[in-house]
């Protein structure tokens, strides 16, 4: 299943571009998901996701694209923006 396009494809409004990382400090490694790219525009978030996809020069980042309503409480829905970052990556 191709999540980017159901991200580009929802009715929703705004489109979030995430990117999920693992971050090594001196003692550790750390998970960090970020919001890259947000925008009203599917033409532009397509653009975007494919320029970050295509040039990404860190093979450790993934990245995904979601559709997003206004005024709504997304931890209501059963999944929502976010990238899991597994204790497997942290090790």
């Amino acid at each position: 299943m191709d999540y980017i396009k159901i991200g580009l494809e929802g009715e929703e409004p705004l489109k979030l571009i995430l990117r999920g990382r693992v971050d090594k400090t001196k003692e550790d490694k750390v998970g960090v998901v970020e919001v890259v790219f947000a925008t009203l525009d599917k033409k532009k978030a397509e653009e975007k996701i494919n320029n970050l996809i295509n040039n990404n020069d860190d093979s450790e980042s993934y990245y995904m694209v979601y559709s997003v309503p206004f005024d709504t409480d997304l931890t209501k829905f059963a999944h929502y923006p976010s990238i899991e970052i597994g204790k497997e990556d942290l090790l």
